[in-house]
């Protein structure tokens, strides 16, 4: 399928690895070209290094509107515009108790997760207003929806996440801005091994036996039985910031294996 996005300027944060370099990978195979973001910036030359595509490395933090700000402008000097932005950066957080987590772990889970998205949006919607076409794709999670209950610093970034893109969605679509979310569950990642290497020591296990007892256990809505792959997520990315995704706005794409387990976006 030509999903349309031939010598399309896509801004991919959190690129070093994981769903962003999947992303990355699926967009150049459409012949998009690319300007990656993430604080690793020797890792990110070496990923890519991987793609078939004209690409830009910048390191970013951000925290800082003036780091996102010029990652926005690396792409207009590159290439003279912006068409996309995927926002796939972002963190875990603090997990305990939600009354029992600092207020400083709130807050920086906060300015990663949501603060970010917007100060992205601000670097790049008046470009791509201009003109009058633009694709803005953010991750959320499952936990937007199904909060698991020692994960509230995440849960509420990720609602929040998902919501601002909502809102987004009905004040840009006049301006060609199709504003939309992808929310992955228990994907195959750097964070989710983190997750099974401690819990096949917690439990003196192997990590295969790990990921079988948190599907069993945790997730019982991927009847799969598997994690996903960072491939599957980039697949749903890449039909929301296509001319083929013309349609599609304000939506919540799941790439989830059936973890969320109701009928709610």
């Amino acid at each position: 399928m030509d999903l349309g996005i031939t010598n399309r300027v896509a801004i991919i944060t959190g690129a070093k690895g994981g769903l962003g370099l999947a992303a990355a990978r699926e967009l150049a195979n459409e012949g998009a070209r690319l300007v990656l973001s993430d604080m690793d910036i020797e890792q990110l030359e070496q990923d890519a290094a991987q793609l078939d595509a004209e690409v830009v490395c910048q390191k970013a933090d951000i925290t800082r509107q003036e780091d996102v700000d010029a990652l926005a402008q690396a792409a207009i000097d590159r290439f003279g515009t912006i068409d996309i932005v995927i926002h796939t950066a972002g963190i875990t957080g603090a997990k305990g108790h939600p009354l029992e987590v600092g207020d400083e772990d709130f807050e920086d889970t906060w300015q990663i997760n949501f603060m970010s998205a917007v100060r992205m949006a601000r670097a790049t919607f008046p470009t791509m207003r201009a003109k009058g076409w633009g694709r803005f794709v953010c991750i959320t999670s499952e936990n937007a929806v199904q909060p698991y209950w020692d994960e509230a610093v995440y849960n509420v970034s990720k609602a929040a996440l998902a919501t601002f893109v909502k809102n987004l969605a009905y004040g840009e679509a006049e301006n060609g801005i199709l504003c939309n979310t992808v929310s992955p569950a228990f994907i195959e990642s750097p964070m989710t091994d983190g997750m099974m290497d401690k819990r096949s020591t917690q439990n003196s296990c192997s990590f295969d036996e790990a990921v079988e007892s948190f599907l069993e256990e945790e997730r019982p809505g991927i009847k799969l039985k598997r994690r996903g792959q960072p491939e599957e997520v980039a697949a749903a990315i890449a039909l929301a910031v296509s001319e083929r995704g013309s349609f599609i706005s304000g939506s919540n794409i799941r790439v989830d294996g059936g973890a969320v387990m109701s009928v709610q976006n």
